[in-house]
């Protein structure tokens, strides 16, 4: 669907040099001469990689609509994914790599919203937070000030992660899928 680069909005999704592009920023530039620019920040949404890019405001271009379905995970097997569509139980295996680093917290079960472009995963959106058990945690420092001080631990799934002082081995806490960072004591 072609709209003018003025109506662009954070979010959308464009066609652009053969690839497809997600808008971060889009400023209005009207400089004192000539005629006024569309500046936007786009993002590769296959390769990650970033662009800035003036549309003159009259300019078109190709809005992309994607496809958003909630998608239950299955298994992670030789770097792909497999994710369950929950209306026609089809299956879809998505690489690792497009997930990213929140695919450590992926757990069997686990509802994602899976975005799609002609059948093709694009990203993986997980819950902000699981829980997850403490299988490892560094002893406290003597002399270490509580409120400041984190040790590092390290969770079921491998991953290390920064914990509080009071926070032992086999405690099962909540952590940020988005960075992996402690949030809180899980609530059992």
């Amino acid at each position: 669907m072609k709209i003018n680069a003025i109506d662009l909005k954070p979010g959308n999704v464009l066609e652009h040099q053969n690839k497809l592009w997600l808008v971060l920023k889009r400023e209005l530039v009207q400089p004192g001469k000539g005629g006024a620019f569309a500046q936007v920040e786009l993002r590769d949404l296959r390769g990650g990689s970033k662009l800035n890019e003036r549309f003159r405001t009259q300019e078109t271009v190709e809005r992309v609509r994607l496809d958003e379905k909630e998608m239950q995970f299955l298994f992670m097997e030789s770097g792909q994914a497999t994710f369950m569509d929950n209306d026609t139980y089809e299956q879809i295996a998505i690489p690792r790599e497009t997930i990213g680093d929140p695919a450590d917290f992926l757990r069997d079960g686990m509802v994602c919203n899976v975005m799609l472009h002609e059948g093709t995963a694009l990203s993986v959106e997980l819950p902000p937070s699981v829980v997850m058990t403490v299988v490892e945690a560094d002893p406290v420092v003597r002399g270490q000030t509580a409120s400041s001080s984190y040790k590092p631990g390290k969770l079921e799934n491998g991953r290390r992660v920064m914990i509080p002082p009071h926070i032992e081995a086999g405690t099962r806490i909540v952590v940020s899928t988005a960075d992996g960072s402690y949030v809180e004591r899980a609530k059992d």
